[in-house]
């Protein structure tokens, strides 16, 4: 064993943080430390971006080292898509990020996506524009019947500010009224991800049936592999400039030099998203699997169902794995499927298993149903706008079904919303929003049957967040204590407060001993409605 040259120098543990490289190459350099003895700043050095995609190329590519790709991190800006897209886009397991809130911000002028309908469509058009308006002032006149009633109901504390006061009741206002916002409503968001996360996020991008899903994931390609936004790029092009206009000097090779540092293009990932493609696997995958469910379960009614339920397990990995992929293609609950699933031949059941895997690629992940065996599977049933807040907790596996009028809407205006919900019936507002989810909910259906493009499609833009949807959240003990805890916090919405009680709830029914160590705000207790 060689020892080292300088002894009471080797243990002095060195930390220091990198700024200035390109992704890629900050990727290789890291790469590096597995197959070089040299430092960082040594290997920041002496490589180029060039040298960086041959690299990727080599051993990304050819040898499949993707975990390489999980030290490029880059940062996107994605502005003006709808939030039936945003749902989407975000359904990555390894993503951070942050969306416009529909709490804190007035989405009434976002304006919305609107669908490609093709010539001799403008009747559909028209329906689906007017219907768009038609939520839109829905949205506008309950935020401000609930907000009026707010200010009636609850007093300013002398120790408040105005500004605060007002600012917290028309939060508590939107928290209602955010159930009338269409799918087709524009938004923001930005992501920092890496670049193993981006290429598959592209590439399932790519594979959605939706025609504006697929839009983003071609963007999002151009925009990886693409010049990067340079925040000091105006700053870095007037210096140059300014170099360029000084007395002569300054020598012209020096300032030319300084241009091509002050002015290069960064481009984020030019090698490791290039080649991202829709995913065959994914898309035959899906295609059998409807066919599977449709067969099992066509003829079969959507049972009744709570809004929480914990599924115990009883059941073999093997009917786990297969009940999980039907769940991920039709509407009915995971109890129902699973239960239907256990009473298949054991032939029928590895059949089904065998949809899962026999289109997957060589590189190819399998799809996220077979994430299998957490001991806690809650299959919950909420309203989109209260989904999209549980859709952050990653440290779980998601399973989320497809957008559907089946499950209809949720209503804030029933008594087990919590003692201090302030009621549409309270505001005046009920008659607007039940009038406002039934005719959007009528128009979908029109849409949906209209024999227009991606007609099926186009009709869930429609579908105000009122809408129910059902996912299924597998997870361990510390995240469902996590998550009931966090959640069912009296600062919340009252959506997702009321899941993360119920979830609290039935856990508690099953494991009472374990449950009483949780930390959970009591749902049907009074809140402080100003406490934020």
């Amino acid at each position: 064993m060689t020892e080292p040259t300088n002894p009471a120098t080797a243990s002095q543990t060195e930390v220091f943080a990198v700024h200035g490289a390109d992704p890629e190459v900050l990727a290789y350099a890291m790469a590096k430390y597995s197959r070089s003895a040299l430092s960082m700043r040594q290997s920041l050095a002496e490589i180029s971006s060039q040298r960086a995609e041959q690299f990727l190329n080599t051993f990304y590519f050819q040898y499949g080292h993707r975990s390489i790709a999980d030290l490029a991190h880059i940062a996107f800006a994605v502005e003006r898509l709808s939030l039936l897209a945003a749902i989407v886009l975000v359904d990555e397991q390894r993503w951070d990020g942050q969306e416009r809130s529909t709490r804190y911000q007035n989405f009434q002028k976002s304006g919305w996506h609107q669908p490609e309908f093709g010539p001799g469509a403008e009747s559909m058009q028209e329906l689906y524009q007017a219907t768009v308006k038609q939520l839109f002032a829905s949205y506008q006149t309950v935020s401000a019947k609930v907000l009026q009633a707010l200010e009636q109901r609850v007093s300013r504390p002398e120790s408040m500010a105005p500004e605060a006061y007002t600012r917290t009741l028309k939060a508590r206002a939107f928290d209602v009224a955010r159930y009338l916002l269409p799918l087709a409503t524009n938004t923001s968001l930005g992501q920092i991800v890496n670049a193993r996360t981006l290429e598959t996020q592209v590439s399932r991008l790519l594979t959605s049936e939706f025609a504006e899903i697929r839009q983003l994931g071609e963007r999002l390609r151009e925009a990886a592999t693409g010049p990067a936004w340079n925040v000091q790029g105006e700053a870095g092009a007037a210096l140059h400039a300014r170099l360029q206009a000084a007395p002569a000097a300054l020598d012209a090779a020096l300032v030319d030099e300084a241009g091509q540092l002050l002015t290069r293009p960064v481009h984020a990932a030019p090698t490791l998203v290039k080649y991202a493609q829709p995913n065959p696997y994914e898309a035959a995958t899906r295609t059998e699997l409807r066919q599977a469910a449709a067969e099992l379960l066509g003829k079969v009614a959507i049972a009744a169902a709570p809004v929480v339920d914990l599924v115990e397990r009883t059941e073999s990995l093997e009917v786990e794995l297969a009940a999980t992929l039907l769940y991920s293609v039709s509407h009915h609950s995971y109890r129902q499927i699973r239960d239907s699933v256990a009473e298949l031949p054991q032939a029928r059941v590895e059949e089904i298993l065998g949809i899962g895997l026999r289109h997957r690629g060589r590189h190819d992940e399998p799809v996220r149903s077979f994430h299998a065996g957490q001991a806690l599977r809650f299959d919950i049933l909420m309203d989109i706008g209260g989904f999209r807040d549980m859709h952050r907790h990653r440290r779980c596996t998601q399973i989320v079904q497809e957008f559907t009028a089946l499950h209809g809407w949720e209503t804030p205006d029933a008594g087990d919303l919590g003692a201090d919900v302030l009621l549409l019936s309270e505001s005046g507002a009920l008659a607007d929003y039940d009038a406002a989810c039934r005719e959007a909910f009528a128009a979908s259906a029109q849409l949906a049957a209209s024999g227009v493009p991606e007609a099926a499609q186009s009709a869930l833009y429609l579908l105000p967040l009122g809408t129910r949807i059902r996912s299924l959240f597998k997870m361990d003990f510390a995240e469902a204590q996590y998550i009931s805890e966090l959640r069912s916090g009296a600062a919340g919405h009252f959506s997702y407060r009321r899941v993360a009680w119920e979830m609290y709830q039935t856990f508690a029914r099953q494991h009472p001993s374990l449950a009483r160590h949780w930390r959970v705000t009591d749902f049907t207790e009074p809140i402080d409605l100003l406490k934020r």
